[in-house]
């Protein structure tokens, strides 16, 4: 009898530890922030995300231009995945909206649009100042392009590149396609490695598996180390880590439970969830990753609250062409971005730039400059699409918070060009890239209900 019940008593022990490895530390304040999970757990899912959701299935937010053939610059990468589901199928021409497709430099302003139009029908010499030399005009466009670059923290070359296609990123969704293995590990050891103010005798915390392992030891190491930096350094860290955390939540709630040659089964994966989070499969690091995912969100969240101003400018508009549906559409996203606003416990931005902030607005711009690179070294196609607009998204996001004087200074007048600017492509990313944050916050619901259940 003692043996039965000692026997029960551990099954209950197991199956209940399952679920609290997972999630028994991801509750409370968060480090470096005055907020908490269950605060934005509930803002998150029952306000925010509905309204989210029905904005980025709107076309000015669905399609996305890329070019998903751009050379690895940092190594040879081997051929792309040959895997089914890692390709992307890249719109026709005729299913992108007109006004996406054939808007001109300012692609969310009509007035730019118009401008443009009247340029060409009044005749394209006699709109050029001819006080100006053809040297002259040159070099004020390049000195123009390098303003806009210093400000940016991701490579933009797609929107311009004629290798370039949209896709419609409702009908490529971010889910498990097979793509992973020592390939997919060296692209993340690049970017924690090389980009987050690591020095190299310190090593970070890996998932054990058949080509990592991470001791314990490590482990502390790697945390001491991080709680010595400055709080900017420590917060780049914990950015990376929550994207990386959002993108596995992705994998794991969108899975190929079930392959049949007449339908495919996507679904939640507790195991893979538990493989990537449990605190006993990870070394403890788990609980940490998803409160890294918490942080990101809040990093995010108070950008788009920052950026509120840009977005109520009358000359923006989310330009496809369809007068109606468009202003419907900026109604939706001013409602979204008053809503991120009025959240009650944002994080303090004065606190992560209040060092030499010149400096550090450099060094890391530069790191997500190169973080963005490595993108174009991921081998499968519908990895590298989602990583380049969610660390595109991410970059906008920065960006924003670093540009609080720019934004401030907007002008009243429709005549004065604003010197922050946010092309549509960064504008695409910065929304859908949060909407994936948003996404993985609502799935952790449901994987503790899932896991409650195995109970």
């Amino acid at each position: 009898m003692k043996m039965v019940v000692s026997l029960l008593l551990l099954l209950l022990l197991g199956s209940r530890s399952a679920d609290s490895r997972c999630f028994c530390q991801v509750t409370g304040d968060l480090d470096d922030c005055t907020c908490d999970v269950e605060t934005i757990d509930s803002f998150n899912n029952q306000q925010l995300f509905p309204q989210l959701k029905k904005l980025l299935e709107s076309d000015y937010f669905r399609f996305y231009k890329v070019n998903l053939n751009k050379p690895c610059p940092f190594w040879k990468a081997s051929s792309h995945c040959g895997l089914k589901d890692c390709a992307v199928k890249p719109c026709e021409p005729n299913e992108v909206p007109e006004g996406i497709r054939s808007s001109s430099h300012n692609k969310y302003s009509a007035d730019a649009n118009k401008q443009q139009a009247e340029c060409e029908q009044a005749g394209h010499l006699g709109a050029v100042d001819v006080s100006l030399s053809a040297e002259t005009r040159k070099a004020l466009l390049n000195w123009s392009k390098h303003d806009d670059e210093a400000e940016r923290f991701c490579v933009l070359e797609d929107e311009e590149s004629p290798d370039s296609q949209y896709v419609d990123l409702l009908l490529n969704p971010e889910r498990f396609t097979g793509y992973k293995g020592p390939e997919a590990w060296r692209i993340w050891n690049s970017i924690y490695e090389e980009n987050c103010f690591k020095p190299l005798a310190v090593k970070r915390p890996l998932i054990p598996n058949a080509y990592h392992s991470s001791p314990g030891s490590e482990g502390k190491t790697f945390h001491r180390w991080l709680e010595g930096q400055c709080v900017e350094k420590r917060a780049f860290y914990r950015l990376i880590s929550g994207l990386h955390s959002s993108i596995n939540i992705h994998l794991s709630a969108r899975y190929l439970l079930d392959d049949k040659w007449f339908q495919k089964n996507w679904g939640h994966n507790v195991s893979e969830f538990r493989q990537r989070f449990d605190s006993e499969l990870t070394a403890g690091e788990g609980p940490k990753r998803l409160h890294n995912l918490y942080f990101l969100y809040l990093i995010e969240l108070r950008a788009l609250a920052k950026a509120l101003p840009f977005f109520q400018q009358p000359s923006f508009q989310l330009f496809t062409g369809r007068p109606e549906e468009d202003q419907s559409h900026k109604e939706l996203l001013l409602d979204i971005l008053q809503l991120a606003r009025s959240f009650p416990l944002h994080f303090d931005e004065a606190s992560l730039f209040a060092g030499e902030a010149a400096k550090l607005k450099e060094d890391i711009r530069l790191a997500f400059l190169n973080i963005s690179r490595i993108m174009d070294c991921v081998g499968c196609f519908k990895c590298r699409l989602w990583g380049k607009l969610q660390t595109q998204g991410l970059g906008t996001s920065l960006k924003i918070l670093f540009s609080e004087r720019q934004i401030e200074a907007l002008p009243s007048s429709s005549d004065q060009r604003p010197r922050f600017q946010l092309s549509r492509q960064e504008i695409v990313s910065l929304l859908n890239a949060f909407g994936r944050i948003s996404t993985s916050i609502r799935e952790l619901q449901t994987f503790r209900l899932l896991l409650a259940e195995e109970r």
